[in-house]
């Protein structure tokens, strides 16, 4: 069996190693290929009606939908932190796995239907069909404020984590990304968008699978990985603790994880307007399920190239070391060691992870220059034209992709508030989802129901995240998993064990140590129950039983056997596909 360089060694030629030539190349022609693409559509013209432009004339076919859906999904912190998770916890974050299912079966069964039924653009615009137009102003300005937040920490977090292992040009590289996003969004539409999300996806597990494949040649085969993984604990999978407060059990990851990414698939625009793009329904629920398949290779590949960097580093970490700074800059790390010697290969990896930054960007400025043109242009500019709509959604396009560039040089001065940042955003999908959930299952929610318990669920998912922030969990709550210098050849009175906290202070009070130490993934979730507990309560207080509501906008036993009836319709047996009239005969 090969054996591994010493790690010693190996920093050494990593801090004297810089990109070369071939590795910009590659960047580069990543960043052109996606421009081209949305040259390519504004060929085809589809920046004459707004429609084709925000929503691809809703023609799109269920493959390229599903590829889109899952690249805007994934982002330069997954594949950055989720390795980085996996060396540091091992597979337990692998379970994400079911609560994918669980989230694309409720999306599919039960909130997009609604959507496709009402022909709707903005999911925002459900709000107010179902309560009145404030909420669906509320809504609007909850998801444009924070998708503008989160999307400039997109584009700087990955920079910064790339720039301090690899050198590579950090701010060159953010307006790079900046101002590609901004082009090909403006001139290609949704169609530009959804296509480049698929050739981003191809690259971004091509940057998974070489770190995976070389770490098999390495150290003589999978088994070997797989080995090395469970004799440092790292393939501990099932844990049924039923505690809120530890990090990662079945529990919080099937619960937890499924209301955080209904939050995100259920009612996010980014995610609703794919797949209200598709030509026919059947489509749009094709592309969620066929997503998920999607969703289990990206999860798949970031567990195995997690598990693969405990391999190389079990018995040199370089976070104890201090040779990274942080978790998300491992991966490059490992990239430069193992892939260093290999011209392209580390400038592929960089272009796999600025795929994960462009298709969530790209995703980000296409819903808010949908959102702003139909929650806010066009109901209060009602003569405007179909071609002037159409200029103005690129006009938003490039406004909203100046705006994330700004926000990104914001985000180098926030440091340690990054992390919070992104958790807040995740939060607030809870209140919103609360919301979406009070008016599609309950028919006697009303607009007082729905303000008051999206005000409820936004203070209890702040409440929550920020103290959790100011007051970290202690270790015997998060459970890291040990990490070994045994095997370096290093000064030990440097290393500063990078696990090692202090313990809490006297004046960390109960509420402290319990409460602001419940898992993460428990945010969302106790965001949409207030919402929907406290909007039920006033909407029954307020008169919400005498109210009466579209069917339309209300799931019902229709939706339930839609799949039912359609397979009937399609492969029943002859006689049941006869109309009914022509069961009866000639007259």
């Amino acid at each position: 069996m090969p054996t591994v360089p010493s790690r010693s060694s190996a920093s050494k030629t990593l801090q004297s190693e810089s990109f070369r030539a071939i590795d910009y190349v590659v960047f580069t022609a990543m960043l052109l290929i996606s421009a081209c693409i949305g040259i390519y559509y504004a060929y085809k013209g589809v920046h004459k009606c707004h429609k084709d432009f925000l929503m691809a004339g809703r023609k799109l076919s269920c493959g390229p939908v599903a590829l889109s859906l899952t690249a805007s999904f994934m982002s330069a912190v997954t594949v950055l932190g989720t390795p980085a998770e996996i060396y540091r916890y091992g597979i337990m974050f692998g379970l994400f796995a079911l609560s994918y299912v669980l989230m694309v079966v409720i999306t599919a069964e039960v909130y997009m239907p609604i959507y496709y039924r009402l022909n709707i653009t903005s999911a925002y615009e459900y709000l107010e069909l179902r309560f009145n137009k404030y909420m669906r102003l509320t809504g609007t300005t909850m998801f444009v404020i924070l998708t503008i937040l989160y999307t400039g920490i997109v584009i700087y977090s990955p920079s910064l984590a790339l720039n301090q292992v690899t050198g590579f040009q950090l701010w060159g590289s953010v307006i790079a990304t900046g101002i590609v996003c901004t082009f090909y969004c403006t001139l290609g539409g949704l169609k530009a968008v959804v296509w480049t999300d698929v050739f981003q996806f191809v690259l971004m597990i091509s940057g998974f699978l070489t770190v995976i494949i070389r770490t098999i040649i390495i150290k003589g085969g999978l088994k070997n990985i797989l080995k090395d993984a469970d004799q440092g604990g790292r393939l501990r999978l099932w844990d049924f603790n039923t505690s809120p407060m530890q990090r990662h059990t079945f529990w919080t990851v099937i619960v937890g994880g499924t209301f955080t990414w209904l939050g995100i698939y259920g009612v996010n625009q980014s995610q609703v307007q794919r797949y209200l793009a598709c030509k026919t329904i059947v489509h749009a629920k094709l592309a969620l399920y066929l997503n998920l398949v999607g969703l289990w290779i990206v999860i798949s590949s970031a567990v195995l190239s997690g598990l693969s960097m405990y391999s190389i580093y079990k018995d040199c970490d370089p976070l104890t070391l201090g040779l990274v700074k942080a978790p998300d800059q491992l991966m490059p790390f490992l990239v430069l060691d193992i892939l260093g010697e290999f011209p392209g290969i580390p400038g592929l990896f960089v272009a796999a992870t600025y795929s994960g930054t462009l298709s969530t960007v790209s995703s980000s400025i296409n819903a808010l220059a949908a959102v702003t043109v139909e929650d806010i242009v066009k109901p209060h500019f009602t003569t405007l034209t179909d071609s002037q709509l159409s200029w103005i959604s690129m006009g938003m396009n490039i406004l909203f992709g100046g705006v994330c560039l700004v926000m990104a040089g914001l985000a180098s001065f926030m440091g340690g508030l990054l992390q919070a940042a992104l958790s807040i955003f995740g939060i607030v999908g809870g209140p919103l989802f609360g919301v979406f959930s009070l008016g599609i299952l309950f028919p006697f929610g009303n607009c007082t129901g729905a303000f008051s318990g999206l005000i409820s669920g936004f203070m209890m998912g702040m409440w929550i995240g920020i103290g959790s922030h100011f007051y970290r969990p202690p270790p015997h709550r998060t459970l890291p998993l040990a990490l070994s210098t045994a095997g370096c050849q290093f000064n030990w009175s440097t290393v500063t064990p990078f696990t090692t906290l202090p313990a809490p202070t006297p004046t960390r009070t109960h509420i402290h140590d319990n409460w602001y130490s419940m898992s993460y993934l428990y945010f969302s979730t106790l965001a949409t129950l207030s919402t929907v507990v406290v909007g039920v309560i006033v909407s029954l207080s307020t008169g919400g039983l005498n109210q009466e509501v579209d069917r339309r906008l209300l799931f019902g036993k229709e939706d339930l056997m839609a799949n039912y009836v359609y397979m009937k319709s399609k492969f029943g047996t002859p006689a049941e596909k006869i109309n009914p009239k022509e069961e009866e005969g000639p007259e």
